[in-house]
């Protein structure tokens, strides 16, 4: 029987610095074969994300997303993703797609960290207050132990509730203040105008870029990339793709050659943080090769507690 892992059956067993190593080791195989389909009906969407690593195997995660379930009281965003065999095409689990989705793209952001971060950062700013605002302080807590978090967002109300789920955490008002304060800058928001602006960053800083999914969204301005040495998740899923970096791009803020780095390449030595003085700046992307080395990890986990 093919088994289906909630969040329920599998989150208790996940460990966050397991899982970055799990990602370092995936990126050291052949690259993924990606590919993405979007089928609509109206404002309803369903968003398939595909990937095939050799080693790996097959994942295909698949959401469907209708804006109009708030009222039906059901999430907008629904979804499982599948896993086969990568020698005999056998499906091997059906997960739940926001299992495989938290845990994705914060450890894409927390081996970003953990890569191009300055060794004694202590200090996190995330900027936004939403699910991902929630997994990135458990997860950057995992890497740094003695971690100072604090937590601004437009809503004043919706930071302060979250900084209460986690104690010591603390919330900003100034955001200004509170970016030049911080070793670390996360942005995990909605926004389609930059929030960050490059004239707030100081020496020494990495900037973690989550939110932006979509060409027409940006949570930093050009100056931010400017004064920045850029790395991306992986430029097939980033580069053309979105907002962050398509618009400046088009726009000769910046050019290709101003990526210096995926995580591939990254692991495999290729570029980094070259002093302490350099501001690093990471475009998390969250492709579908991410998804399966994430799944694959999930798998593990359960399998392991079945024994």
């Amino acid at each position: 029987m093919i088994p289906v892992l909630t969040r329920a059956d599998v989150e208790p067993l996940m460990d966050w610095l397991d899982l970055i190593e799990a990602l370092v080791e995936g990126h050291r195989l052949p690259p993924a074969q990606i590919k993405d389909v979007l089928l609509s009906r109206g404002d309803d969407k369903l968003l398939s994300r595909a990937a095939w690593i050799d080693g790996l195997g097959v994942g295909v995660k698949s959401v469907t997303i209708f804006g109009g379930n708030a009222p039906r009281g059901l999430p907008s965003v629904q979804g499982a993703m599948q896993v086969f065999n990568d020698e005999t095409g056998e499906i091997e689990a059906v997960i739940d797609s926001d299992l495989v989705t938290k845990w994705k793209t914060a450890g894409d952001s927390l081996l970003g960290a953990r890569l191009l971060a300055r060794k004694d950062a202590r200090k996190l700013l995330i900027i936004g207050a939403g699910t991902v605002a929630a997994s990135l302080i458990e997860a950057y807590s995992a890497l740094i132990p003695d971690l100072e978090v604090t937590v601004w967002a437009r809503r004043a109300e919706a930071a302060e509730a979250l900084a209460a789920q986690y104690p010591g955490t603390k919330t900003a008002s100034d955001l200004e203040a509170a970016v030049r304060a911080a070793d670390i800058i996360s942005t995990c928001t909605m926004a389609t105008r930059p929030v960050l602006k490059g004239a707030w960053l100081q020496p020494g800083q990495h900037v973690d870029l989550i939110g932006a999914y979509t060409p027409d969204m940006r949570e930093a301005d050009d100056e931010a990339l400017r004064r920045s040495r850029i790395f991306v998740d992986s430029r097939a899923t980033t580069v053309g793709h979105i907002g962050e970096l398509k618009i400046p791009l088009n726009e000769g803020v910046i050019e290709l050659s101003d990526i210096i780095s995926d995580l591939q390449q990254l692991i495999a030595g290729g570029g980094g943080r070259m002093s302490d003085n350099d501001i690093t700046l990471f475009k998390n992307g969250g492709g579908a090769h991410l998804d399966l080395m994430t799944a694959r990890v999930i798998i593990a986990r359960w399998r392991a507690a079945q024994s």
